[in-house]
């Protein structure tokens, strides 16, 4: 009995390890990427941001708003009392639904460590993303013409003059909150690794996601729910699932849902939605996630 409990923590240690080594890299160059852009300053994005309503691109503010969401680093306690700001010196709500959204699903650190999923997935993850923004900007802007979406009447902090340079003070700071954060979940994301990998059967996991394709965008989707407690965290359990026989539209769905209904996000989203409209948000990332994985699947043939 000691024995093979003794061979049983060898291979889930032989296997957690093979793990770590294979993300490590990616990993480290995440964190310094994520870390570095934190250290630019709040105050760029406000720039850029102001810069575009200065010169008027209407619809078109939403692609790069959309964009930007993708570009930045920080979190949604972050960027939530800067769009205030930004709100209340007269920016397009559509722009800060889109900006909102995509920084939300993506953001410099994650892209990096998607890198990890190859790169037909890392390609339609952003893309997916980025498109998610376009149309959660465009519902507002035509929904919500003349009507306000969001609520920032409780926040009143401004962005501070002193964050709007580099500071490698701040870029310290940053690297030791974000090895602190993103390495424990990193941990915990490989040990599930290995906890499915072991003693989840193979044909278990194709009977929920291999054979039945609409049902397993929802499976997925369900998923993200209680797995997606961190972004790095989830890309181990992404490369286990796709090699496993997840496709390419479940993992979508996953990737969507999952950082869409994080308690953090919702969190701070509470600060700017009514209920109501945290209602319209979230069955809009669910209809947005099952929509974009089905046709993902149909064009891919489920791959």
């Amino acid at each position: 009995m000691i024995d093979l409990l003794k061979g049983e923590f060898i291979y889930l240690w032989f296997y957690f390890t093979l793990l770590f080594n294979q993300i490590f890299p990616y990993w480290i160059f995440g964190v310094l990427v994520g870390s570095f852009l934190s250290s630019l300053g709040e105050g760029r994005f406000h720039k850029l941001f102001l810069k575009f309503q200065v010169e008027g691109l209407g619809a078109f503010g939403i692609v790069l708003a959309s964009l930007l969401g993708i570009a930045s680093p920080l979190s949604m306690y972050g960027t939530v009392p800067i769009i205030a700001v930004l709100l209340r010196e007269g920016l397009r709500q559509d722009w800060i639904a889109a900006f909102i959204t995509s920084s939300i699903l993506l953001n410099p650190q994650l892209l990096v460590y998607s890198a990890l999923l190859g790169k037909a997935v890392l390609i339609i993850r952003f893309v997916s993303c980025f498109l998610c923004g376009v149309m959660a900007g465009l519902c507002v802007r035509y929904l919500y013409k003349d009507r306000s979406f969001f609520n920032f009447s409780c926040l009143a902090e401004r962005v501070e003059e002193g964050v709007r340079g580099f500071s490698f003070k701040r870029f310290l700071q940053s690297l030791f909150r974000n090895f602190k954060v993103t390495g424990l979940h990193l941990l915990i994301g490989i040990a599930l690794t290995v906890f499915f990998q072991r003693y989840i059967p193979q044909d278990v996991f194709l009977s929920l996601f291999g054979s039945h394709r609409g049902f397993g965008i929802l499976m997925s989707a369900g998923l993200g729910v209680p797995l997606y407690i961190c972004g790095g965290g989830t890309i181990p359990l992404l490369m286990d699932w796709l090699e496993r026989g997840m496709s390419v539209g479940e993992a979508v769905a996953f990737m969507i849902v999952g950082p869409a209904t994080k308690f953090t996000n919702l969190g701070a989203l509470k600060m700017i939605l009514p209920v109501k409209h945290i209602v319209i948000y979230l069955v809009y990332f669910i209809f947005f996630a099952f929509l974009f994985g089905f046709v993902l699947n149909f064009f891919l043939g489920g791959m």
